[in-house]
């Protein structure tokens, strides 16, 4: 069965963040992931971890004036200084945590920009995120993202994310597949899974098209979450989705997942 961390951007948010965690664990989950924690002291993080068992699963790097509407910097030239103080800010984050997964936001591409050039300076920032953070066991991840929520942005599809995987040739870069984002753009996602799935190193979840519980819409999760599991995923799969009415009373799609993976293994 996947194990699901819970996204405490989006979910929760009933509570103050730092509460969030302890309502996470109290509704079953071992696991968590947020878009960033920099508002907090890592300290203040890793004891609400603690407190609660939970595990972290990712966290993204600085994004540059994300209130101001960027959205990552990893492929913006003139920014490679900023992206490598970045890189030293999240990896204090993953140390005080145990986070072994972070995520490099490439941004949205500036008018008139040559892509040429935002191609090869995201391929030097991943390197150099890789070369950085491989002592310390934490992999990088890059997520294509779909450009009706993200306008702009530049990286937005399964085999452009893969393309410069294989370019940047580094053993712990892999691609965020996010099937929200990839049904949006692309569809055909268990094809998809399948073709690139020695690349990817996270999965994250919502429902489509309003990016809600993931027993609603057009995805058929539980057919994917078997596909999971029949494909070895040993990662965390993120709820990466916007509660409709409270966090705790959504779950069922949770509750009915867990008890028909228990009877399975019954059987």
């Amino acid at each position: 069965m996947p194990r699901f961390a819970a996204n405490l951007t989006l979910m929760y948010t009933e509570h103050p963040f730092l509460e969030r965690f302890g309502a996470a664990a109290a509704d079953g989950f071992d696991a968590v992931e947020y878009l960033f924690p920099y508002d907090h002291p890592p300290e203040a993080i890793a004891q609400e971890m603690r407190r609660h068992g939970l595990m972290q699963g990712l966290f993204n790097m600085p994004p540059g004036d994300w209130a101001g509407g960027e959205r990552g910097i990893a492929a913006l030239p003139g920014r490679e200084a900023e992206f490598k103080a970045g890189v030293e800010q999240a990896l204090r984050y993953a140390q005080a945590t145990g986070c072994r997964h972070l995520h490099a936001m490439a941004g949205l591409v500036p008018q008139g920009a040559d892509r040429a050039v935002l191609h090869s300076t995201f391929v030097a920032n991943l390197r150099h995120a890789c070369e950085r953070l491989a002592p310390h066991g934490i992999t990088v991840l890059m997520e294509p993202l779909n450009v009706r929520d993200n306008p702009g942005y530049f990286l937005t599809h399964q085999a452009q994310a893969h393309a410069l995987l294989a370019q940047v040739g580094q053993p712990n870069l892999q691609v965020q597949m996010d099937f929200y984002h990839c049904q949006i753009s692309e569809g055909d996602l268990s094809m998809r899974l399948k073709k690139h799935f020695a690349g990817v190193g996270y999965i994250q979840i919502a429902g489509v098209p309003e990016r809600n519980e993931p027993d609603t819409g057009e995805i058929n999760h539980p057919h994917l979450f078997r596909l999971l599991d029949e494909l070895g995923y040993q990662g965390f799969v993120g709820c990466e989705y916007r509660p409709r009415a409270g966090t705790s009373a959504g779950l069922g799609w949770l509750r009915r997942w867990i008890e028909e993976s228990t009877q399975g293994s019954r059987a």
